[in-house]
């Protein structure tokens, strides 16, 4: 299923993209029409955490064609916005998860080039998150080399801690795409990335949580990002250094991982850093991340 979270007629709602792709179905509006009680949260966070709300859902679109109406909300009329608006705890963030990319952003912080023999974990703030088509904040007060990561991102659907590898994609609810706006300067100011990641808007998201049934195993999606049209990255998750077994294994490391945590599993080659000169983004410019099989999160840096 191709889950979203919302905006119509003012109100933050959630449903599902349609067969045909042409439309949203309003989950609460449907489960009306279709069920004498109801039973779902109002929120796609609430689902997450709740597998009987889950199964309700797949209910609902396995009886789509039965759906009608006000239920069905053609795209024009709506405002997709993140999956998960607020999460409910920070984004947890793998870095210099790819070969060429751990190359690259070493280079140019002039650090030792060594690639990681553990996976690099920091935090995203949750006040990073917009949805599609939103702006960037360009904060020119703090920063002047913002620059963009084109990542796919897990959401973890159930409680866990000490996850194995061989569990690892049982723990997983489905997955989106997240950009992870860095401020470049700010990274090579402190000796931890927090605060060069979680300027207010820098963790863009969406537009679909796709659910893990819909993806094969083991992730294998091309990742591609788009500045003004020119492409600037473009490759493959198959490329991460620390799989998403690993990945998952790692985090969940005496550490409770909880329905609705969201982890970005790192970003290729072609970072605005990367570039001699430096392609950082500027007030007006558009940036597409696009993954296979999830859809494109479109934003502009104001």
């Amino acid at each position: 299923m191709y889950l979203a979270s919302f905006l119509h007629d003012g109100n933050l709602k959630f449903g599902f993209r349609t067969t045909g792709e042409r439309a949203i179905i309003d989950a609460i509006e449907a489960e009306k029409q279709l069920f004498p009680q109801a039973i779902l949260p109002n929120t796609l966070q609430g689902v997450i955490e709740d597998s009987r709300a889950m199964a309700r859902l797949k209910e609902i679109s396995q009886r789509e064609s039965e759906v009608s109406g006000k239920a069905i909300l053609p795209f024009s009329e709506v405002v997709i916005e993140a999956p998960i608006p607020q999460p409910k705890r920070d984004i947890i963030c793998l870095g210099l998860n790819y070969r060429e990319h751990a190359v690259e952003y070493t280079t140019a912080m002039e650090e030792a080039q060594n690639l990681p023999e553990y996976p690099i974990v920091f935090t995203k703030a949750t006040t990073t998150v917009i949805g599609p088509n939103q702006k960037i904040k360009s904060h020119r007060h703090v920063t002047s080399k913002i620059d963009y990561e084109a990542e796919l991102a897990i959401v973890i659907g159930k409680e866990g801690t000490n996850i194995s590898k061989e569990e690892a994609y049982d723990y997983i609810f489905g997955y989106t795409i997240i950009n992870d706006v860095s401020a470049r300067d700010l990274q090579k100011q402190h000796s931890q990335w927090f605060l060069g990641k979680s300027l207010d808007t820098f963790g863009p998201m969406g537009p679909y949580l796709v659910t893990e049934d819909e993806i094969e195993r083991p992730v294998k999606l091309d990742v591609q990002c788009r500045v003004n049209g020119e492409v600037r990255q473009n490759s493959n998750t198959e490329l991460l250094i620390f799989d998403i077994p690993t990945i998952i294994q790692t985090v969940s490391g005496g550490v409770t991982l909880k329905p609705g945590d969201i982890i970005a599993t790192g970003t290729p080659k072609g970072v605005g850093l990367g570039f001699d000169p430096p392609k950082f983004l500027n007030e007006g410019d558009v940036v597409e991340v696009e993954i296979e099989k999830i859809g494109i999160l479109k934003n502009i840096v104001s």
